[in-house]
């Protein structure tokens, strides 16, 4: 057993200036010490000090110099003592506040720019809300901001004995020591997800087609930094549309083209012949929740194999459809060298696994590969591990099943209240898939004041308005039922009644 000297020893390692030998002001020396890295944030509450037995070792001065230190630090409430464990910095302490600069008007020359871009912080900040809005905290928030996820519908105990049986496995057969170099994944995960999608949204591809990230916006920064030659390539995207997608090609350096979204999802003829990379969500357009039409799928696909670009088509909730007829994804036999299709588990697991997916062409995998491994090598191989017997053993295919019966009525009931209670001001849009429905406002209101003021009633409820890259060309609401149950929207909406 490691002892308490050695783990003290190991830990504490704040300079300190041992006082002359002899000097009678040693243990006033030992406590101003002291008490100026605890003020200043260098001893940090629940810090263990040093044991007074090893005082010489580390303070070069006795044992009786160290207590009284302590005795007097303890006094001013900046140390406690616990019985047969030692002194450690107490919790809480005021501390000196630090001294900054001046806030700087103009972006510091030794940044990049493109990350000081408004823009781009715009688009990686949409989920929070205004900071001003202040809520009360008595109550619970009735969360309505899609792609939000409920924890309380993950099976965590079968995720927890699956990780356990992983982990066990590497116990008994630890992973050999290699270079993660040309790492693309976990094989069995990349399996897994070839499996899995095959038969949910119908993509054909081999493990080898998969490259595992960390999570979808891992996925898009990885494409911007392959396909994105700074200041040349332009990148259309969907506007209204996902603004951290956005914030990836920005981030990158691509100009960046804002393409209107109708009833039948991207208007393929806004695309300029010059633009070199499509960013889609055709299964359930985000914010919007159209589906692309047949008509208009054929139209981008072409465009793609006739101008030479690239498509990359955003899947992140297609697993949960309720009615209509099922849609293929974009990416096929037919058209695996034009589309990179990017899926997460963060919508039918959770957000907090942090793993994602690629399934891209072989000629552009290589280079996937390498931005890959100069992000972080690899993600983490235990999580990968689980989360493959967690598909392989049938629980993904269990747990979406139950979740498309919950987000159906959820769904319903927000579309039955819509049409009932709002018939003369909101107009639900058609939605077959996904965790959320757009609703469009037929009355010209000020809807973020609406927002600001649910916030106040601790619903938070998303208007267009921050979705788009341009200017707005339409107001509504978006309702996302992912994180709020058939109790909350009731009581959501009721507010929303009351603030309109």
């Amino acid at each position: 057993m490691v002892s308490d000297v050695e783990n003290t020893s190991s830990l504490f390692e704040i300079a300190f200036d041992p006082p002359p030998r002899g000097s009678r002001r040693s243990a006033e020396s030992v406590y101003a010490q002291l008490r100026a890295a605890i003020l200043d944030g260098r001893l940090v509450p629940g810090s263990k000090l040093p044991v007074e037995r090893q005082s010489a070792v580390f303070f070069g001065v006795s044992r009786n110099t160290v207590a009284r230190a302590y005795a007097k630090l303890a006094i001013e409430g900046l140390v406690q003592s616990r019985r047969g464990s030692g002194t450690y910095v107490a919790p809480k302490q005021k501390r000196s506040a630090r001294k900054r600069l001046p806030t700087q008007r103009t972006p510091d020359p030794r940044l990049n720019a493109l990350w000081q871009r408004p823009e781009l912080a715009q688009a990686l900040n949409f989920w929070h809300d205004n900071p001003r809005a202040t809520a009360p905290k008595a109550s619970a928030f009735l969360d309505f901001r899609p792609a939000l996820v409920d924890p309380r519908l993950f099976p965590f105990e079968i995720f927890r004995r699956v990780s356990a049986k992983q982990q066990r496995r590497m116990e008994l057969k630890p992973p050999a020591f290699k270079s993660p170099q040309g790492n693309q994944g976990h094989f069995p995960l990349r399996a897994a997800v070839a499996t899995h999608i095959g038969i949910s949204r119908a993509v054909v591809c081999e493990p080898d087609d998969v490259l595992v990230t960390a999570g979808a916006q891992q996925a898009f920064d990885m494409l911007a930094r392959v396909l994105v030659t700074p200041g040349v390539t332009t990148v259309a995207i969907e506007d209204p549309g996902y603004p951290p997608m956005r914030a990836a090609f920005l981030a990158a350096g691509a100009k960046i083209l804002p393409i209107p979204v109708d009833e039948q999802g991207l208007v393929v003829d806004a695309l300029p012949v010059s633009v070199q990379i499509v960013c889609v969500c055709p299964s359930h357009q985000f914010p919007f929740g159209v589906s692309m039409s047949a008509q208009r799928r054929a139209a981008l696909l072409n465009f793609a194999r006739k101008h030479g670009s690239v498509i990359i088509e955003d899947d992140y909730d297609g697993e949960f459809r309720y009615d209509g007829t099922p849609l293929q994804a974009l990416r096929s036999t037919a058209t695996a060298d034009d589309v990179f299709y990017v899926g997460t588990f963060s919508k039918c697991m959770l957000p907090a696994l942090r793993l994602g997916f690629v399934v891209a062409p072989q000629w552009a995998m290589a280079a996937l590969i390498r931005a890959k491994n100069c992000l972080d090598w690899h993600c983490p191989t235990l999580t990968q591990m689980a989360v493959a017997r967690f598909i392989a053993d049938g629980h993904l295919a269990q747990h979406v099943r139950k979740l498309r019966d919950v987000y159906r009525k959820r769904r319903d009931l927000i579309e039955e209240i819509l049409q009932s209670d709002f018939s003369g001001e909101l107009s639900p849009m058609q939605s077959h898939y996904g965790m959320h429905v757009a609703a469009f406002s037929t009355l010209s209101k000020r809807l973020d004041r609406v927002t600001a003021r649910l916030l106040e009633l601790n619903v938070h409820l998303h208007s267009f308005e921050r979705y788009f890259f341009g200017a707005p060309t339409s107001e509504g609401l978006v309702f996302g039922y992912g994180a709020v149950d058939l109790k909350g929207i009731e009581q959501g909406l009721k507010a929303l009644r009351r603030a309109l």
